[in-house]
This record gives C-alpha cells, structure tokens and sequence, in this order.
C-alpha cells in the first residue's frame, strides 16, 4: 500500500512588531490616545464638559461643480467664541481648479491630500506608489496653491480603502500628523479618534486597516451614519445613504438623530463627510443647511477642522474654558496662506494617460506648468519620473 504523504506545514512567519491591544497606563496624552472600545473621552472628562465638535470635510476635485455650494455650507455661521466654521478638504488633483483651493486655504479651511489619480486599487500597491500619490499630491499643493507644505498634514485614502501598513509608514516618514480613512461599523456608541500606537479598537470595515504599530500617529476614523431601523441604509459618506427621496426636513430629522447619538452619549467627533454629488440635489442641501442651523444653536457645539479636533484631544479642555482656546481661535491670520491672485493664469495643458494625450485645463495664481502634472512630474515639467521624494526623517 502506497504510503500518503503528509503536505509539509506552511512555512507561516510570525509578523514582527504586530500592535498589540490598547494599554491606558502607558498611553499618555499628548502623544497617545487609545481606549478599549475606543469610546472614552480624552481627559477623563463627563460628556457635558466635552465639546461636539463637528468636522465638516469634503472630499474630490474643487472646482467650479462645487466651489459656491461648499462656500455656502461654511457660510456666515459663527463658533461660539465668533470665529466663522472651517472644514476640511481632501484634495484629489485631476480636474481642480488651484485658484479656488488657494482661496478656500486662505480662508483658514484645511487642506489634505487624497492622491493625484484617485486611482482604485491603490490598497494594494508598494510603498513608492503610495509617496508618488500622497508627497506628489502635497507638492502639486506647494506648487499651485502656495500652500506650504507644513500645512498639509492629514490625508485621506481614495474609496476609504486604507494602504494596509505602507500607507502608514509613508504618513510617518512624511511628516504627515493624522489619516482618516479607517471606517467604523454601525455601532451604539460612536468612536474617538486615536492613535496607532495600539491595534484599532474596532473592526475594520475595508479589511486592509494597518496591523503594526505606528506610534504617534493619529487615526481620525469615519464612524458609520445611520438612524434606529436603518432607513435610509448606512454610511460612512453621507452622500452614500439613501436620502434623496426624502423632503428637507426629513433629511434635516435624519441628520439630527443621527448626530444625537453622539451628543447624548460620550461627545464623540461627528465628521459630516461629503462629496460634490450631496450638493447637487436640493432636498439633501436644504436640509443640511437646515440642520446646520439647528447644530450651531445646541450647547457646547464647535464646527472644527480635523487638525483643530486633534489640537484639542491633545490637550483636552473644559466647555468652559473653549472661548479663550487660542488653536480655535481666529484673530491671528499671520499663519493663513496668502489670499489669491485676481487674475489667476488659465492653463491648456497636455495630458498622457496611459496610451492617450489630451488637454486639462487648470487655474493657477502660479506660472503655469509645461505640462499637467501628473504622478512622477508633479511640478508639470514634462520630465516624467523626475521626482524623487525623500522621507524627512533620513
């Protein structure tokens, strides 16, 4: 009888440095921040001593689609110590229009990054795709915009499908403070963002979440919209929950239970991400702008960008000590970038992608490029592969 071989076991290498669960008693603010579930709140403090903050961020190509209406929704309203709100832009580069990211920027919003391509798949891809990507994305911003790098510190993954641990390690290496990427659940109790030094605390949505510790750096997650019996579905955008059906006030009650569960339990951030296609239907728009108003009357609500939500987390101050709290503060404007030109140059430019040439058009208060930048040419010299980016810690 013929003796059966056994398969040999599978060489399985253990990998290093895996992030272990949260520790609090080796956790300390400013420069970490974990809790078991991820619901505590930074300081140990009662939830009617928290701010709700709300983190309006916006993600694409800024252009003449959505410019005026993402004006309109930061509009004339003001934070409680008189500053006007702020959001945060995720900036992807095909189709922008640099003069009005200058503008937006000069205005005290933030700017991040969301790739030059917006191409899918990029989970999946090796550590320069992820520089070419994310660096480029930030240089093209120095260029065009005359926004520093400095200033350019969060980023957001396209499709909400994080790069596993090298998209991480290029945030690291990079000098970039925070990604917000990592989608939560549907879960009773909404999540603080936090820091990486520990595994996540909650399961991750996309499945390609990082799995090695990165100390320091912060997580600011997309914790799931949704309202009891799920009508209108679930939804880390809002712009993906089935609302447009609904009249504005239903989309307005929508909003406001939804926000609710975080107001009425532990203060968690609520992030109100968009993109261009909310606004394109008047029902969703007036709506929001209905529970805009609502929001910006409740107790103890500041409309804060994502760099201004992590300011606070890491020095965590009492409700009643927020009107003198100089990071949300807005008299200083030495620190903004310079207001745009008034003339801004219209540049026609030439464009390969894979096998086809064709022209992209962009605004710049710049020079403009010889050609359109693009991934490996960010500075649109029509050298391709000329730049070569190296992290800032060697």
């Amino acid at each position: 009888m013929q003796k059966i071989l056994s398969a040999p076991a599978p060489i399985t290498e253990t990998p290093v440095d895996l992030a272990i669960k949260c520790n609090p008693a080796e956790c300390q603010l400013p420069y970490c921040f974990c809790s078991k579930d991820g619901t505590l709140i930074p300081g140990g403090l009662v939830p009617e001593n928290t701010p709700q903050m709300i983190i309006l961020t916006f993600d694409g190509a800024i252009n003449l689609n959505n410019f005026d209406q993402y004006r309109k929704v930061l509009g004339k309203r003001k934070n409680p110590n008189g500053c006007p709100i702020k959001g945060t832009f995720f900036i992807s580069h095909e189709y922008s229009n640099y003069r009005m990211i200058q503008q937006l920027a000069s205005e005290g919003n933030e700017i991040g990054t969301e790739t030059i391509s917006l191409q899918t798949g990029l989970q999946d891809k090796g550590y320069e795709e992820w520089v070419g990507e994310m660096v480029g994305m930030r240089d093209i911003l120095k260029h065009l915009a005359n926004i520093s790098k400095s200033d350019v510190v969060g980023m957001r993954a396209p499709f909400l499908k994080p790069g596993r641990n090298t998209q991480y390690k290029v945030l690291e290496e990079f000098g970039f403070i925070y990604d917000s990427s990592i989608g939560v659940p549907a879960l009773a109790i909404p999540v603080w963002p936090y820091t990486l030094d520990y595994k996540i605390p909650h399961e991750c949505k996309s499945g390609t979440c990082p799995t090695k510790s990165f100390p320091g750096v912060w997580e600011v997650p997309l914790n799931t919209h949704y309202i009891d019996g799920f009508e209108g579905g679930h939804c880390p955008y809002l712009d993906q929950c089935v609302l447009h059906n609904h009249s504005p006030t239903d989309v307005f009650e929508w909003l406001q239970e939804d926000f609710l569960r975080h107001y009425d339990q532990n203060r968690a951030p609520y992030m109100m991400p968009f993109h261009t296609n909310w606004f394109s239907i008047k029902e969703l728009e007036s709506g929001l702008q209905k529970f805009l108003d609502w929001a910006a009357e409740q107790p103890d609500v500041w409309f804060v960008t994502v760099t201004q939500a992590l300011t606070w987390m890491t020095d965590p101050k009492d409700v009643r000590q927020l009107e003198k709290f100089e990071s949300w503060d807005c008299t200083k404007k030495e620190n903004l970038p310079p207001a745009p030109c008034n003339l801004p140059n219209s540049c026609a430019l030439s464009f390969k992608k894979e096998n086809f040439t064709d022209t992209r058009y962009l605004e710049t208060c710049a020079e403009c490029p010889n050609r359109y930048p693009w991934l490996g040419d960010a500075s649109g010299s029509g050298i391709p592969n000329k730049d070569n980016y190296v992290p800032d810690n060697v």
